[in-house]
């Protein structure tokens, strides 16, 4: 574990801490009235759950999982359908209090990102042969023995299946079926299970409640007739697709949420807060209106360091730091959206409400080039948001690699924290997995702090912004002149900020190039893949220790946690744009065998925005997959001009040089994290010279040029086998 994340982990224990061991929980308010609730009148498969949970996986309430049975119809939704979870069916924590369904009683359907989950009892995938994640294409052949099917259209949908590695019970162990790319919104999907075997090759009989509906001529009587038209409605589809009923173990249906339920609430606060800035029209790349309110709090300047270099305290690629606030209209339930905060609803209202007056004093911090200004003139720097890593903040922005890159392409970049999961969460983010009802506050938070990156953007662009100000202005030939070039925004995150900043992305009117650092997505991927999630751990065992409740968790969490990262906003990163937002182009600098996010998330999310990949990918027997990134197509030249791309970087296999242990495994094929040799996530892509290229030419040019010559790209002084 590098330093770095020895300290993150500390800080979460130290947190942990403070909270104490496990303590009954609020319930947290009730659901809006408008959500329709359970109730002895509603049937399954109709109106709605009767008993709570589904008879057809008696393994835990919420399996299978997602499904429709847990949803009532809704003529107000676009999907027509509402998740309508009562208190009774959520997971409980050891002290017997069940999560609180209202947020989620909020949506219209399930995450595009999904885990897929039930518990097969003795199930051997390796007997079963059931596509493993190392050979994804096997998972679209006609006798696979899991079937994820397009209700609409028919087609089948690539996935991989696992069993969950984490579980000490083999009672209590999930079998996890993994969309390969995420699942087109609004849309319903059949999940079907045949051929079960158990590791002696023998057939896994389906459970009774489920054989009682497979059984055509004997299922009366044994069944609820209410969901009778349902079940044969999918068995009637998965005949079409040539999967007969006597072979099913299991089947059942679930429905994605819709385009709308899953961006409305940020869209919303988005359009909202630049109307009070006076524009309207955000589709037309144009800054209107009037620059949002900023003060400047602290002025460092670097002075000018001579032939012989810089003096103790200055920086010879930074001439100025420039830190302050933005002022952000807030629509937290609380003053300046403090940790905690939730968003605040008016009485009637399924959107976000600002309550009159209430803003957020988000912090920004500026460091100008000092390319920009060396010389007889200013050189107009590129002005650029930057996204901060895991629970990190804005001072992220002061690193070495960032003074390279914005001093030697004369980029001026600028960060804020982004709440939700910032420093000031650190304390707030381990009690979540005490209480899982207290999850909303991340996903609401990480909403507002999405708009406060908008609303600093648009100050750093805006004439009578960032370039007004004298903190912005160098004096050359005894005139004031800005530093900033106005007429282009653009995007870099890291880590945490390559997640998050693929939904920032899809929703930003102002700029449309954004440089992806070492991103995935689908938190409820990535939190058994990676090692920042184990200290959480630790709080999540001692609290839910249920290991096939966990896993529900990680789906319940991923269908709040998709309205403020990659996952809920994949589908309009790049082309198919949300109204009133324009066009994007997205670079992903992935680093193989990712310690903190799963190679496997950056695949996941590749896939989902339609990017392309450079080659070669990985030296020949690096991967364990037949088909190394499965389901991505190659770039056929360089430059590449594609509205999406991903280029792997990879740190070389785990080996010992000159007493030192180098490089890293490649990522695990279980869902546990890679904790062997050097994390490629930190001597990532932007700390090379070729990786800064590529990224620069990108940010500047718009174009991907292949920097790495006709070999993998390598990181940290690989060179190769």
């Amino acid at each position: 574990m590098n330093r770095s994340l020895a300290l993150f982990g500390a800080l979460i224990v130290t947190a942990a801490l403070t909270v104490g061991t496990p303590v009954a929980a609020t319930t947290g308010t009730p659901p809006p009235t408008s959500t329709p609730r359970a109730n002895a009148e509603s049937g399954p498969g109709g109106g709605g759950p009767q008993s709570g949970c589904d008879p057809i996986d008696p393994a835990a309430c919420l399996l299978p999982f997602p499904n429709d049975y847990f949803t009532v119809p809704d003529r107000s939704t676009a999907t027509g359908r509402r998740v309508a979870f009562s208190p009774a069916m959520m997971p409980q924590n050891v002290a017997g209090t069940p999560i609180d369904p209202t947020e989620w009683n909020r949506n219209d359907g399930f995450s595009p990102g999904t885990p897929i989950l039930t518990r097969v009892p003795g199930v051997d995938l390796k007997k079963t042969k059931a596509a493993p994640i190392t050979d994804i294409g096997r998972s679209l052949d006609d006798d696979a023995p899991i079937v994820l099917l397009n209700a609409r259209t028919g087609e089948r949908t690539p996935y991989w299946a696992e069993l969950d590695a984490n579980a000490t019970d083999p009672a209590r162990q999930a079998l996890i079926i993994r969309p390969a790319a995420n699942l087109a919104e609004g849309t319903r999907y059949i999940v079907a299970l045949r051929s079960m075997r158990d590791r002696t090759g023998h057939l896994i009989p389906a459970a009774p409640a489920f054989a009682a509906y497979a059984d055509s001529r004997h299922g009366h009587g044994k069944v609820d007739d209410r969901r009778l038209g349902q079940m044969r409605d999918i068995f009637a589809k998965l005949e079409r697709a040539g999967v007969e009923r006597r072979d099913l173990y299991l089947a059942w249906d679930f429905t994605v949420a819709s385009e709308r339920g899953l961006s409305e609430r940020m869209l919303h606060i988005r359009d909202d807060a630049f109307r009070q800035l006076g524009d309207t029209d955000l589709s037309d790349k144009s800054v209107k209106g009037r620059s949002p309110r900023f003060t400047v709090d602290s002025v460092q300047d670097f002075g000018q360091c001579g032939t012989d270099g810089c003096q103790q305290g200055e920086n010879d690629q930074v001439a100025r730091r420039v830190a302050g606030s933005i002022f952000v209209p807030c629509y937290l339930d609380e003053t300046n959206c403090p940790t905690g905060a939730v968003f605040h609803y008016s009485k009637g209202s399924s959107l976000p409400t600002q309550i009159p007056g209430n803003e957020r004093a988000a912090n920004f911090i500026c460091n100008i080039p000092r390319s920009a200004v060396s010389g007889d003139r200013i050189r107009k720097a590129h002005p650029s948001l930057y996204g901060h890593g895991l629970l990190g903040s804005a001072d992220e922005v002061d690193s070495g690699k960032l003074y390279t890159i914005g001093d030697d392409n004369g980029i001026m970049f600028c960060a804020t924290d982004w709440i939700g999961l910032a420093r000031d969460d650190r304390a707030t983010a381990p009690e979540t997995y005490r209480d899982i009802s207290k999850f909303p506050t991340a996903a609401d938070r990480g909403q507002q702090g999405m708009l406060d990156f908008l609303y600093l953007g648009r100050a750093m662009i805006h004439p009578d912004g960032f370039a007004a100000n004298p903190a912005f202005r160098f004096e050359k030939k005894g005139r004031s002149e800005s530093v900033i070039d106005t007429r282009e925004l653009l995007y870099m995150g890291g880590s945490q900020g390559g997640i998050m900043g693929g939904a920032l992305t899809a929703v930003a009117p102002d700029f449309t190039k954004a440089a992806l650092g070492v991103p995935g997505m689908n938190y409820s991927l990535q939190l058994n893949r990676s090692v920042d999630f184990a200290p959480f751990q630790t709080i999540f065992d001692q609290n839910y220790p249920d290991k096939l409740d966990q896993q529900v968790i990680f789906g319940l969490l991923q269908m709040l946690w998709d309205r403020s990262e990659a996952s809920g906003y994949a589908h309009h990163m790049t082309t198919d744009t949300y109204p009133d937002t324009p066009e994007h182009k997205v670079l992903m600098l992935v680093s193989y065998g990712d310690h903190q996010v799963s190679t496997w998330a950056s695949a996941v999310e590749a896939r989902t925005i339609g990017a392309h990949i450079r080659t070669p990918v990985l030296d020949p027997g690096r991967s364990q997959e037949k088909t190394p990134f499965w389901g991505i197509p190659e770039i056929k030249r360089s430059p590449y001009r594609g509205p999406a791309t991903i280029t792997v970087w990879d740190i070389g296999p785990l080996r010992t040089v000159d007493g030192q242990v180098k490089g890293t495994p490649p990522p695990p094929v279980e869902n546990v994290p890679n904790d062997e040799g050097v994390d490629p996530h930190g001597p990532d892509a932007t700390e090379t010279a070729a990786g800064q290229e590529q990224l620069a030419t990108f940010l500047l040019d718009g174009v991907v040029v292949d920097t790495c010559g006709n070999r993998p790209c390598y990181l940290d002084g690989w060179t190769g086998p």
